[in-house]
């Protein structure tokens, strides 16, 4: 009895303790406001540890007042941007700024949207959402926030090649008592345009102060930015040796910025400087990181230089085609960048030339005002004034009339890009997708059948492991080119990302879109590789569906499509398989 009494005195004792312990810890919680500035000073200095903080915040928002829950989903939309999902951060940064009624968080938000556009190459949208965002700055009193406005607009400017802009903001903050975060991003951002302008005369102890003021910030981005200026420098002044080990000894941790602009940059450097001291071996290794690292931006002077040294390291030993292929290269990324720093050029003055159109029109009906004074007190002038009206309207529907013409033309040329795959010229999943499904539309209404077939090429990976992604490119453009010769003018082929086709064959019965998908499986086959410098095999598997026995709904057609292509790569691969059919009749090996 008293074992049993006892038993029952230590449970209801550690269950006391257990509910002291917990209500203590909650008494112990940090308020939502403070996590919320911590999570927001972290959000650049510690990505791992800002993570975290917004998990927490997550996981406690039944705590938050409204404006605290916006500026958790800043914070998100931050998150999304940093870690690449740009589309998503936009979407979810823009409707904070159209709906929020706290001026400094739509500030932020605007900022982020410019910047995120500006991050996925749309300068038009990044500078429009730039230029409404500076609006509000007569509302915005605090000098950090100003100075975050200020820091985003020299770097958007110096984006888009007005390093004048970009060298003026950046020295006005600088003039302006700001932090030192501030003064950090600031001091690159004018190293930076000064660079680009001809005109920086600072000496590598300016340069080495830099890097440790954003150093000791934790700022690794603008540091080590910054320290690639340094290299140059040494480069230029012939201490080859100390501009290496500015940017070996920091490999780490540019590396773990995980921002492929400056891994990019510093790759590409570290060649042009190793070439230069006589390492070959170490130069490509280099240059082929760099190109590497800018995997998704194949239009970065990091890239075009990286594929300039790989040319010289092949003609340094002799090797012909290997020099010509990296030629080749380098012209076509010398090219796109050409074309990027064009097309940015052309963002610029588009948002430029709308600013000037509203305040032309502000100026006219200013001057038109003026006209009506004056001819109250001179009615001698009348005439003169009339005809000074109709010039200047002239002028202003002529500079209207170019201006719409240089819109359309600069909305055709960036539908085009938007449409078209840049490395096969073929149409993009997003075009393919969208035309197929009007085929297949008015193939419905009309009775016709259709055929979709879908191929993938096989051990594509491997290619790219033994052969380099320059080779693999390769392929990809010369399957595209073959495979494009066997497409009628009604059919639809295009690419649905890495190494997948498909084409949408209308007016085609099953058994002939298999015939085509056969003609084009042994004309990949067929595919000489010797261009390359590699001989090698290319082969494809092919999946194809039809709307007599799928419909004509888009993505079943795919999704079947997808499963018969499935069925021939786990048959032996290099063969065409028809969904819902096992038999060897509709399966043709390689030969």
């Amino acid at each position: 009895m008293k074992t049993a009494h006892a038993s029952r005195c230590v449970a209801v004792l550690t269950a006391l303790v257990l509910w002291t312990s917990s209500w203590c810890a909650q008494a112990e919680q940090i308020p939502f406001e403070q996590l919320l500035e911590e999570a927001d000073h972290l959000r650049s200095l510690d990505p791992g540890a800002f993570d975290s903080k917004l998990s927490e915040l997550t996981s406690r928002t039944g705590e938050a007042s409204p404006a605290q829950l916006e500026h958790l989903q800043y914070l998100k939309a931050y998150q999304l941007a940093y870690s690449g999902r740009y589309d998503l951060a936009i979407q979810q940064a823009s409707r904070l700024f159209e709906t929020s009624e706290i001026d400094a968080l739509r500030f932020r938000a605007g900022l982020l949207v410019a910047n995120s556009h500006a991050a996925t190459r749309d300068f038009s949208n990044g500078l429009a959402y730039l230029e409404s965002s500076l609006e509000l700055l007569p509302n915005i009193h605090d000098r950090q926030l100003r100075h975050d406005g200020s820091t985003v607009a020299a770097l958007l400017y110096n984006q888009v090649g007005q390093y004048e802009l970009g060298h003026r903001l950046s020295e006005d903050i600088l003039a302006s008592e700001p932090s030192e975060r501030s003064a950090c991003f600031a001091g690159y951002l004018r190293m930076e345009a000064m660079r680009e302008l001809d005109l920086f005369v600072d000496p590598p102890s300016a340069v080495e102060a830099l890097i440790a003021k954003c150093a000791a910030l934790n700022e690794a981005l603008a540091a080590n930015l910054a320290r690639s200026q340094l290299s140059r420098m040494l480069a230029q002044s012939g201490d080859l040796k100390s501009a290496i080990s500015v940017l070996e000894d920091n490999l780490p941790e540019i590396t773990a910025t995980r921002y492929p602009r400056l891994v990019s940059e510093i790759q590409s450097l570290l060649a042009e400087h190793l070439l230069a001291t006589g390492d070959t071996a170490g130069a490509e290794r280099r240059a082929r990181l760099a190109i590497a690292a800018s995997s998704d931006t194949q239009f970065s002077m990091p890239v075009v230089v990286a594929h300039h040294t790989l040319y010289e390291i092949a003609l340094m030993r002799g090797d012909m085609a290997e020099a010509l292929e990296h030629y080749r290269n380098y012209a076509a990324a010398d090219k796109a960048y050409l074309d990027d720093a064009q097309a940015k050029q052309m963002a610029y003055q588009m948002v430029r030339h709308e600013t000037n159109r509203k305040s032309q029109e502000i100026a006219l009906l200013n001057r038109q005002n003026e006209v009506l004074a004056l001819e109250k007190q001179a009615s001698a002038l009348a005439t003169r004034n009339t005809q000074l009206l109709v010039a200047l309207l002239a002028v202003l529907l002529g500079t209207m009339a170019l201006w719409a013409w240089k819109t359309k033309r600069a909305q055709v040329l960036f539908r085009r890009l938007a449409e078209t795959d840049a490395l096969t010229g073929i149409s993009n999943r997003m075009h393919f997708s969208h035309r197929a499904e009007e085929a297949l539309a008015f193939c419905r209404k009309d009775g016709e059948e259709a055929g979709l077939v879908m191929f993938d090429l096989d051990e594509f990976k491997s290619i790219n492991d033994r052969f380099g992604h320059a080779t693999g490119d390769w392929v990809l453009a010369e399957v595209a080119k073959v495979c494009a010769d066997v497409c009628r003018k009604n059919d639809r082929f295009g690419r649905l990302g890495g190494e997948e086709f498909a084409f949408l064959l209308v007016g085609c019965d099953l058994p002939s879109s298999v015939a085509l998908a056969q003609s084009c499986r042994k004309r990949i086959a067929a595919i000489d590789t010797s261009p390359t410098g590699h001989v090698f095999n290319v082969t494809a598997s092919f999946g194809v569906a039809g709307t007599h026995a799928s419909g004509y709904d888009f993505l079943q057609l795919l999704s079947r499509a997808d499963d018969a292509l499935y069925q021939a790569k786990h048959a032996g691969r290099d063969r065409v398989r028809t969904h819902g059919l096992q038999s060897d009749t509709t399966e043709i090996a390689a030969t």
